[in-house]
């Protein structure tokens, strides 16, 4: 977590498989989605002030308020990194020189085989509860403040809302089909404490899930999954999603034969790296927001 928020911004990548997969969902968020870079970019964009001496003082501001630790900006910039690591831990960088503005993913995904049902519903679980934890940590409340985040779904647009719709589509649709939430609860009902430590995204992300114990933190994410159900449903349906369509708008992008269709979720998890990148433009915009109600 040393590197400061404002170079993480800059940093942040402008093309490559992860922007292009974010893209392809223009059609679930249409219009929702830009990749701001670069943190004086994204104040001018944000409150839209064009003096240099302002937009210099906002940013001073915001770097101070993301490097107070007695704040939860950089736990939650933790846990969008970890879910991202940990849940794409099958060696991303085989995938370093297909990257293009068409990426030929045949030959690797030749190597790849499909993630366990069960592990991927586990995944999706556990990446939903990331989402709320960061969410309270970024607000400032409680980090099992369920009804907080349920009630501030509705009102998530731009990156959050991309993120989202990534998260039911990536990690939903695509590897599970359009059960993919009774399947993310069944796993969930059916697991075992012991077994729940044994997931790599819940490995990587435990330390900040409440509930204590394994456990505690498994009856927790059940809660929040449960909790979220509804709005999830809702968004599917009503935006009229399917996994054919995603697969489809995803393979404009990036070159996958259908008999290839079921490894797009393990490539998915490799590739697609949206919590980190998109989790650093929400937390861009919530610090510069905050930075110029303060001054």
């Amino acid at each position: 977590m040393s590197k400061p928020i404002y170079k993480r911004v800059d940093d942040l990548p402008t093309s490559g498989i992860n922007i292009l997969a974010l893209r392809s969902l223009d059609f679930v968020v249409p219009g929702e989605w830009q990749n701001l870079v670069g943190f004086d970019n994204t104040i001018k964009a944000v409150t839209g002030e064009t003096d240099p001496a302002l937009i210099k003082q906002i940013g001073e501001r915001a770097v101070y308020l993301y490097n107070d630790k007695s704040q939860g900006y950089q736990r939650a910039m933790w846990l969008y990194d970890s879910v991202d690591s940990a849940s794409g831990a099958l060696g991303t960088a085989a995938l370093a020189n297909k990257v293009g503005q068409k990426v030929p993913l045949l030959g690797f995904m030749n190597k790849l085989t499909p993630k366990p049902e069960k592990a991927q519903s586990i995944d999706l679980t556990v990446k939903l509860v990331v989402e709320l934890v960061a969410f309270c940590q970024i607000n400032g409340i409680p980090g099992d403040s369920i009804g907080d985040f349920v009630a501030a779904l509705g009102d998530y647009s731009g990156e959050s809302l991309m993120r989202m719709a990534a998260l039911v589509c990536f990690d939903g649709l695509v590897p599970l089909g359009p059960d993919f939430i009774q399947k993310g609860i069944d796993a969930l009902e059916r697991l075992s404490p012991s077994e729940l430590k044994q997931n790599k995204t819940f490995q990587g992300v435990s330390e900040l899930i409440p509930g204590g114990n394994p456990a505690g933190q498994q009856g927790f994410i059940l809660q929040s999954f449960g909790s979220v159900k509804d709005w999830m449903s809702h968004f599917v349906t009503s935006r009229g999603v399917t996994r054919e369509a995603v697969i489809d708008h995803l393979t404009r992008f990036v070159e996958v034969t259908e008999d290839k269709a079921d490894y797009l979720g393990a490539f998915l998890d490799i590739a697609a790296k949206y919590y980190g990148h998109t989790g650093t433009q929400t937390l861009a915009r919530r610090l510069i927001e905050r930075a110029v109600a303060e001054l």
